[in-house]
């Protein structure tokens, strides 16, 4: 059983390589010192008893996976704009319908300006989010930011998958509205649309 100084150790030795390899990886460097922080923290808390030969195993297979749960969060951040503007009417029939699956979309643009783009749009969707009802804003979160499914995010919430859908598909509408009320009609990740809209006033 490795000894806490042993872990310590460890983690000092590895913490700047693993850095390096999650910076080069994520292309940003506070993400990534995050990720280093968050599976350094979870090596400590779950196995920090074992045995110090089985630390660098463990590590990377930690830090593997929380490079992924990151990138699975980012991806899910990038589909708000697409979704906004492409389900901010109502659905058809009637039926509450939950966006992200029906909509199949791949940004994966490393352009500046599209990234600048972007991160100023959720910036609005964050402040648009604060208006919602609360089990809206939390449906919207929990399925769009954190990345849950349908049913995890009824278990979360102590609801049912339709109740899920619903209170997405309303929050998806009522974000849209917000934000064209902000001149973001389409949300196309434009560069100049954001910049002439900035200049507005």
């Amino acid at each position: 059983m490795a000894t806490p100084k042993e872990l310590s150790d460890f983690l000092i030795a590895v913490e700047r390589r693993a850095f390096k390899q999650t910076a080069y990886a994520v292309r940003d460097d506070h993400a990534a010192l995050d990720i280093v922080q968050d599976a350094m923290m979870k090596l400590a808390t779950k196995y920090g008893n074992n045995p110090v030969t089985e630390f660098p195993m463990l590590f990377q297979r930690i830090l593997q996976n929380t490079m992924r749960d990151y990138w699975r969060r980012q991806k899910v951040r990038n589909l708000w704009t697409t979704l906004l503007s492409s389900f901010g009417g109502s659905s058809e029939g009637g039926e509450e319908r939950d966006p992200l699956e029906t909509i199949d979309v791949e940004d994966d643009s490393d352009e500046p300006s599209t990234r600048l783009a972007r991160s100023q749009t959720i910036e609005l969707i964050e402040r648009a989010l604060e208006k919602l009802p609360a089990r809206q804003r939390e449906a919207f979160v929990l399925r769009y930011w954190e990345g849950m499914d349908v049913a995890e995010t009824a278990s979360v919430m102590g609801c049912s998958d339709g109740s899920v859908k619903t209170h997405c598909s309303r929050a998806v509408r009522a974000l849209a509205a917000e934000l064209k009320k902000q001149g973001l009609d389409k949300l196309g990740l434009s560069g100049d649309m954001i910049n002439n809209r900035g200049s507005k006033g």
